[in-house]
């Protein structure tokens, strides 16, 4: 895999985890977050720029799937669920 291409893979799994830890859902960040590290540790190994391409492609498509999850998500009030840590109140 050319450097290029590196960089732009990288830049495009940091912007998938960025988008996918504004899910106010603990339950969907979560899974999204698990669902972008899995995805992309399978196919590290991937060398066919081809196949790069596809699955770049593919990954787009993802990232604007969470953007407009994350905006319809944050239009509706949630309950925090135990997990989530309680927010400090600065005084």
């Amino acid at each position: 895999m050319a450097a290029s291409s590196r960089e732009h893979v990288l830049s495009l799994y940091r912007m998938l985890l960025k988008e996918s830890k504004k899910f106010p859902s603990y339950n969907y960040r979560t899974y999204a977050l698990r669902r972008v590290r899995d995805a992309f540790r399978e196919n590290r190994t991937v060398g066919d720029p081809k196949a790069v391409e596809e699955l770049m492609n593919k990954a787009r498509d993802s990232l604007a799937v969470i953007q407009r999850q994350v905006c319809i998500g944050q239009m509706f009030e949630i309950q925090k669920t135990i997990m989530e840590p309680e927010e400090k109140k600065s005084d």
